[in-house]
């Protein structure tokens, strides 16, 4: 059977999710082959906090975010091409709450329920004591960075896979599929009772609120999502 020729788009957008792949699994395994002494760093409170949230972040970014802004210089994409518009953003913001519903359920129900902080991070609390300046500059970087990109980077990812693997069923979305596979493999799971009901209910927030994207044509539930609730419980 004669191969199937790609097209020059096609091409195109293959190359862009191998380079997402490889710069965000480069990443991953740096932090996999270093992550006790690089959290033990962090988590150190008698270092400054401007190292530790710097090394901190730039991890972060470079599983989240970076292979995303490199695609994104190279082929001249604006983000608002990816959904960050104001046209149906309440809409985005509600469908995506509701989708991590099952979530929240079951952050309370497993008692791991701590306090409400947006932007929750190891060293936030470090962060903010910090003071002015430093606080405000390095409360931004956290933001942006466990905030902005860590929801965004699914909606670039998502959105590069069905062009290049388009579907005509309406609720079967393969790159909404894979995002949500990724979020699992990359955050520690357990086969325990409340293990799968964490993993169920993870599947159906990442495939909710990048379905309500697809619907809205609005990024910004996704955004929200991690600012507000996936960083914040």
């Amino acid at each position: 059977m004669k191969k199937q020729q790609l097209s020059a788009e096609q091409k195109r957008l293959e190359t862009d999710l191998w380079i997402i792949a490889l710069v965000t699994l480069g990443v991953f395994l740096f932090y996999a082959a270093t992550g006790k002494q690089l959290m033990s760093f962090v988590a150190n409170s008698n270092i400054s906090v401007i190292p530790r949230l710097l090394l901190n972040a730039g991890v972060q970014f470079g599983v989240a975010g970076l292979g995303i802004t490199i695609v994104c210089i190279l082929r001249k994409e604006s983000f608002t091409h990816f959904g960050l518009i104001r046209k149906n953003i309440f809409k985005a913001i509600i469908g995506t709450i509701i989708c991590f519903v099952p979530s929240i359920c079951y952050i309370f129900l497993s008692g791991q329920f701590n306090g409400y902080q947006s932007f929750s991070i190891l060293i936030t609390d470090d962060v903010i004591a910090s003071g002015i300046p430093f606080s405000i500059l390095g409360m931004a970087l956290i933001v942006l960075v466990w905030g902005f990109f860590e929801g965004f980077n699914y909606v670039v990812i998502c959105d590069k896979i069905n062009r290049r693997y388009p579907t005509t069923n309406e609720w079967l979305d393969y790159g909404a599929i894979t995002c949500a596979i990724v979020c699992i493999l990359f955050h520690p799971f357990s086969t325990s009772f409340w293990g799968i009901v964490e993993i169920i209910t993870t599947v159906i927030a990442i495939y909710g609120m990048l379905m309500v994207k697809k619907k809205t044509g609005n990024a910004w539930g996704c955004v929200f999502a991690f600012c507000f609730i996936w960083n914040a419980i």
